[in-house]
Formats: structure tokens, sequence, C-alpha cells
């Protein structure tokens, strides 16, 4: 039987995919649009009430490994939907779940690009959820390194030293962020205080 991206194990995912960034390319953006035209295209606006570009190759000061990041919102009802997984299926993209974890509740994500003998084309990585998910969070976290130049560069370097120290070790790499992340959605709840 043939081998699919849910059959690789944590070892396989960290050794045929290692962390590596690259310098940011404008180019992203245009990439990001084209497949959110795609994504439209295909699925429809009733089902998907919002896109965001998000992760680091949405920050244009910093470099970031080379993935487009999408953050999809969706009704609460459709968060599993079987016909709108296999719209996205295809699109090209595989299907995971996310287990609830602290403050997380469970999600869908999508992957395409990657390729079990390790090769890859251009990465999509989709986290789809509805609007009360802490995940949009992320998008907060995004503009305020895109407004915030100095705070976008400790964000570069901590990502630097976090590669360098987890090239094949995705799970300690992302967890790596976590502290400067909150850190981060701390500051801009103090400041939307004011």
């Amino acid at each position: 039987m043939k081998k699919t991206l849910n059959d690789l194990t944590k070892e396989d995912w960290n050794t045929l995919f290692p962390i590596e960034l690259v310098e940011h390319n404008p180019e992203w953006k245009n990439i990001y649009e084209n497949e959110k035209k795609r994504i439209l295209d295909k699925v429809g606006k009733g089902k998907i009430l919002r896109i965001e570009h998000f992760g680091s190759s949405s920050i244009t000061t910093i470099k970031s490994k080379p993935y487009i990041d999408l953050m999809i919102e969706i009704p609460k009802e459709l968060l599993f939907d079987r016909q709108l997984i296999d719209q996205f299926t295809e699109l090209g993209y595989s299907h995971f779940e996310v287990p609830a974890r602290e403050n997380i509740e469970t999600y869908s994500t999508f992957g395409k690009g990657y390729n079990v003998d390790g090769t890859k084309e251009q990465i999509f990585h989709i986290h789809m959820c509805p609007k009360d998910n802490v995940m949009w969070k992320q998008i907060d976290f995004r503009d305020y390194l895109n407004a915030n130049n100095k705070r976008a560069k400790e964000y570069e370097s901590l990502k630097l030293e976090l590669a360098s120290k987890f090239k094949n070790d995705r799970g300690s790499y992302v967890l790596g962020k976590t502290d400067f992340i909150n850190e981060t959605l701390s500051i801009i709840k103090e400041n939307t205080k004011v």
C-alpha cells in the first residue's frame, strides 16, 4: 500500500523536513493571494468566512521557513465537515486533526507541498477553525511584529537560535517560540487597554 503523509512518524517528519530559515521573499504575498483564490473558487465564500496569511512568511522584515501559513475561519458547525475536508483534499491537501491542548480547542489543519520521499514543492499549512479559537490571536501577533521592527528582529534572532539547535526537531522548535509569542500577546493586550 502506498505511504501517505498521515503514515509518517514524528521522526520521519523531523528527518525528511528539517527546519530551514531563508530571507523574506516578497513573492510569498502573491503565492498566498493565488492560493486564497484557488480555495475560494473551489470551496466558496458560504463556507469560508475569512482567510488570512500569517506566520513568519507574512512578517516582511524577518527570515522564515519558506512556507505559506493560512488561517481560515469557518462556522463552528463545519469544523470537521467531511465534505469540506474532501474539497481541500481535491486541492491537494492532507488533513490532520489538531488535538485540544492548553487553552486551544481542537481544530483542523491541512498541509500541501510535502512528499513522503522528503522532496518539497511550495508548502502550504492551513489552520481552520471558528473565530473564537485562540489560534486567531496569531493574526494580532503578525500585525504587531509587522508594526514593531525591534520586536520582529528579536523574534528572528530567537528563531535562528532555535533552528540551529533543533534543525531536526520540529516540536522543540515550535515549543521554543511559545514564551516569546505569549509575551508578545501580553504586550498587545496591555497596549489595547490604554
